[in-house]
């Protein structure tokens, strides 16, 4: 799937661990499909009503950049951010061409988005507008639930700790 459409895998591995945190943990994903497809929060609290608080929200994101962090909204929750990499040669870990190298959890309030325009209009097309974590590496800084060791950011992007 990465290969035929770079740009919507992020997207797939976001429902794959709401899936996953919808098996295992004491949140379930968000019943109201309309909500959880195209808004906010994938995942509420288990009992928490069908207004559940920020507190009570969690939003399941995934990139292949090691800090952005990116939506198109800017509400205040919790946020689970699978990072992962792509290792068309399988060296990190063989028959994985995908990892999920780091996963970030982080309450986020609205102040701590920035408003990222589009470039789109009449005379030509463009990504749609989103908003991002401002000064995403301090405010991720501390906050991996799950961090390979054996891996680690360089120009970027990550990479064996070995690696030259």
């Amino acid at each position: 799937m990465y290969f035929e459409q770079k740009n919507i895998f992020s997207a797939f591995v976001g429902i794959l661990g709401t899936r996953a945190l919808d098996s295992v943990s004491v949140y379930e994903k968000n019943r109201q499909t309309d909500l959880a497809q195209t808004r906010f929060p994938d995942l509420i609290r288990r009992g928490s009503g069908e207004r559940p608080s920020p507190n009570d929200c969690l939003e399941s994101k995934a990139s292949i950049r090691p800090w952005a962090v990116q939506a198109h909204y800017n509400h205040e929750g919790w946020y689970i951010i699978w990072r992962y990499l792509i290792d068309k040669t399988m060296s990190i870990e063989a028959e994985k061409p995908v990892i999920v190298w780091r996963v970030d959890v982080v309450y986020l309030k609205s102040a701590d988005w920035k408003y990222e325009g589009s470039g789109a209009g009449p005379g030509g097309g463009g990504r749609t507008h989103t908003f991002g974590v401002d000064k995403p590496a301090a405010k991720l800084k501390g906050k991996a639930l799950y961090k390979r060791t054996d891996l680690t950011v360089k120009n970027g992007k990550p990479v064996p700790k070995n690696h030259k």
